[in-house]
Order: C-alpha cells, then sequence, then structure tokens
C-alpha cells in the first residue's frame, strides 16, 4: 500500500533501544531500533534467534516498554503513557496471534472467540453476535459449538485469529502464527491473513519461514538488536494467487 506522504505512519519507531538486567548482568536486546509501518502493511519480521525480533513486537504490543528512544502509534508517544493508558491502546487498537493457539481446551469455539469481549465486560448477546461475525470471517461459523479438541491444527489457528478479530482492532500482531502447522495448512492461514490485509487490517508477523513471508508486502529482517534491512514489495509475491 502506498503511503500518503501527508499522514504519518501508523507506527513509528526512532532509536528504539532496550536492555534487561543490570550491571554486569546487563543485555541489550536493541540497540536503536528505527522502523516505519505505514496503515494497510502487511510486514513480515524476520531474523534469527536473539535479533531483537521478539523483544521488537513485544515493544509494538505494548506488553513492554523501551529503555529509551520513541514509539509512535497514530502519533502518540506511547512510551509517555502509564500503565493503564497503554492497556487501553492494547485492548483498542491490537489483536495477537501466537503460535500455540492458546485456546480454552474444554471452552468452544465461539466462547473462545468472545474471551476478549468478556474481559472488556461485554453483555453476553452482544460477545455471542461479535463472536458469530469473526467466525464467519475465517470461515468457520459452521464450527462454533466445536471444542479445540474437535478441530484440525488450522482451525484452531483460524479460532485464534477470529479471537483476535473479534475486537476489530487496526493491527494483527501475529507471533509464528504458522508454526505449528503442516505446509498446506500454513497456506491456507497466509492466506487468510493476506485477504484480511486486503480488507485493511495491517499486519506484523514474525516467521523464521521465507515461504510464509512472501505473503507480506515488507519485509524487515532484524540482526544483533537492529535492522538490518527492509524490503519493500508492490504486492504480496505469494498472496497473488491466494
Amino acid at each position: 500500500m502506498t503511503a500518503n506522504p501527508s499522514s504519518p505512519p501508523l507506527i513509528e519507531l526512532e532509536g528504539i533501544t532496550k536492555t534487561f538486567g543490570k550491571g554486569e548482568a546487563a543485555f541489550q536486546a536493541l540497540k536503536g531500533v528505527d522502523m516505519r509501518v505505514e496503515r494497510g502493511d502487511f510486514v513480515a519480521v524476520m531474523g534469527p534467534s536473539g535479533s531483537g525480533k521478539s523483544t521488537t513486537m513485544n515493544v509494538l504490543g505494548c506488553l513492554d516498554v523501551p529503555t529509551s528512544g520513541i514509539f509512535r502509534f497514530r502519533g502518540v508517544e506511547v512510551q509517555a503513557l502509564d500503565r493503564d493508558q497503554r492497556s487501553l491502546l492494547r485492548r483498542r487498537y491490537l489483536g495477537f496471534v501466537f503460535q500455540g493457539f492458546n485456546l480454552l481446551a474444554r471452552t468452544s469455539a465461539v466462547e473462545n472467540v468472545e474471551l476478549p469481549l468478556l474481559y472488556r465486560g461485554e453483555k453476553k448477546a452482544v460477545r455471542h453476535a461479535a463472536a458469530m461475525r469473526a467466525l464467519d470471517q475465517v470461515g468457520l461459523a459452521p464450527w462454533a459449538v466445536h471444542t479445540p479438541a474437535e478441530l484440525s491444527g488450522g482451525q484452531q489457528q483460524r479460532v485464534a485469529i477470529a479471537r483476535a478479530l473479534v475486537t476489530e482492532p487496526a493491527v494483527l500482531l501475529a507471533d509464528e502464527p504458522t508454526g505449528n502447522l503442516d505446509t498446506e495448512r500454513s497456506i491456507e492461514i497466509m492466506q487468510l491473513l493476506t485477504r484480511l490485509n486486503g480488507e485493511g487490517i495491517t499486519i506484523l508477523m514474525v516467521t523464521h519461514e521465507e515461504e510464509m513471508a512472501a505473503f507480506a508486502r515488507t519485509v524487515v529482517r532484524f540482526r544483533d538488536g537492529l535492522v538490518e534491512s527492509v524490503e519493500h514489495r508492490e504486492r504480496a509475491i505469494a498472496g497473488e494467487a491466494g
């Protein structure tokens, strides 16, 4: 997606550092990360273990705060917000998808999807209607009453994506969303993410698989706590077929 030069990026990191521990035990995970994410982009975040990509995603997800630097989201400097304000930003604008699905085993698909709205205090009827819309969005409405044990791995990840979508987030943060899936199911999930991106959701996805990164429009590679390279594509290579 071509950026509007008159509008700020959706996400902007300037000189972000993150140090864990103190004194001789201190470890600098991020050493001055600069990164921009435009509205509507699909970004694959790649890099070897310990490169800083996961720490950066935790900062972007408001799950952790940087040691120094500036993190802007929709023009707001996030590092200046207090804990409650960051929590509100996370609940209102961000959706999370994890490698391990993180579904409640004895709870139906629709009830799993309702959880973020339950935490918001929404009424039961509102939660249920929104969850069914989200399941329909990922093609799983007919499986709404099934528990995770009755679903395939690909279907479980679709439920997890529906759970992330139920709050209508501006940004979807996906951490190795195909890591526990076979190739065929992985491609199905990537095609789903590509479609959701086409509907206007900005996606940031950590992956170690080049085949999955090929679905993204932008590939950001990390090494040694810094952004090593950024590749922009006019269209997602693999996503064209999806």
